[in-house]
């Protein structure tokens, strides 16, 4: 019998919003979700390239911090990390939640300068990137939904405009 799939959740961030990604981290891993965060080993190279794409390749949900920060760098790691998630996506069912963007200020989901995949699925907002209990439980469901194809978006479990968005 297979292994059981990961419930990992990879964290992906601006260096700028570290802290923001450090605060979702510690929130998520208070519950005992497994966190996958790299604050401390940002250093590049080519074994630090292969265990971001592994972790990217084997985690079960992808969270992609959205920012002003992310907004004015056109050109960062974190742009490579994203595109990874998305090109993981056209690996899995249709259905099968992956990619859950979260913004943690006031930025627009139009005109944002994200993948479009992003885009065709709910942003959670974090105003202040202060998680919420909503947050923490919306994250347990996309972890906790079928790994199944199903009639729902495999980016994320609600498709744009529709289900709950975590209040602040």
């Amino acid at each position: 019998m297979p292994d059981p799939a990961p419930k990992a959740i990879f964290l992906s961030y601006a260096r700028d919003d570290a802290a923001a990604a450090r605060r979702l981290a510690e929130a998520l891993r208070s519950t005992g979700l497994e966190v996958w965060f790299d604050e401390n080993e940002l250093r590049g190279g080519d074994t630090w390239d292969a265990k971001i794409r592994k972790q990217i390749d084997a985690c079960a949900l992808f969270i992609p911090i959205i920012s002003k920060n992310t907004e004015e760098r056109a050109k960062g790691y974190f742009r490579l990390e994203w595109n990874l998630a998305v090109d993981q996506t056209k690996m899995l069912a249709e259905g099968v939640p992956f990619i859950a963007p979260v913004v943690i200020d006031d930025t627009k989901e139009s005109g944002a300068s994200v993948p479009a995949d992003f885009l065709r699925v709910q942003w959670m907002r974090l105003p202040g990137a202060l998680p919420t209990p909503q947050f923490v439980e919306q994250v347990k469901r996309l972890l906790d939904a079928p790994q199944k194809p199903s009639n729902r978006n495999r980016a994320a479990e609600f498709p744009r405009g529709s289900g709950p968005r975590p209040s602040s």
